[in-house]
């Protein structure tokens, strides 16, 4: 398999779950901004769409768009309960949150990272990302992880998304829970593996 990413964007998620479930793959660099891979390659010519995370697989066969990747990958896992089993309440309660994560959080961010974006709209778009990050907060008071009682590819999610703060200038650190839980993803060997890959720990 390869995983085509940006270090630090959302392809640190699936990123940290290859990782996590020990599967064999390569990281290929691939620039978000040129839209071109360290040998030239056109990016657009791997996804149209010019975004990351891509995962191939050895057959060639390209899957887009983060949530699907990080539960096809738990899938050739699952003993390392990365996602509940198909099927059943919890794995929809997985789904229910990495749909919460990529369009409450994780596009929420979109515009703080966007230099046209008027500032004063950058002030709304803080305020509300502070609110749905207070909400998770109080929502992760007395639990660990978001789904049951392992840490799953949802915690992969918005363990990425929530990096981004500092740097667009949100400031998240009154929320307690939130902070201990992501100090708990931080400290995963996976985690730290994938990030020290990506030339994110200093």
């Amino acid at each position: 398999m390869k995983l085509y990413y940006s270090p630090g964007a959302c392809s640190l998620s699936p990123h940290i779950v290859l990782h996590e479930a020990g599967l064999v793959f390569t990281p290929v660099l691939a620039s978000t901004k040129s839209h071109k891979l360290q040998d030239g390659t056109d990016f657009y010519t791997i996804n149209p769409l010019g975004y990351v995370p891509v995962l191939e697989l050895d057959d060639g066969t390209r899957l887009f768009e983060g949530p699907a990747i990080v539960q096809y990958l738990a899938d050739q896992a699952p003993h390392k309960n990365l996602a509940p089993a198909n099927g059943t309440l919890p794995r929809y309660r997985l789904q229910q949150w990495l749909n919460f994560i990529s369009t409450e959080i994780h596009k929420g961010f979109s515009p703080l990272f966007k230099p046209n974006t008027p500032e004063e709209y950058k002030a709304i778009a803080r305020q509300n990302l502070l609110g749905r990050l207070q909400w998770l907060d109080g929502e992760l008071a007395g639990r660990d992880w978001l789904v049951g009682e392992h840490f799953s590819v949802a915690d992969a999610y918005l363990f990425t998304v929530t990096n981004w703060a500092q740097h667009v200038g949100l400031d998240i650190s009154g929320l307690q829970h939130l902070a201990a839980y992501r100090q708990r993803i931080a400290a995963r060997p996976a985690v730290q593996a994938a990030m020290q890959a990506e030339g994110l720990l200093k």
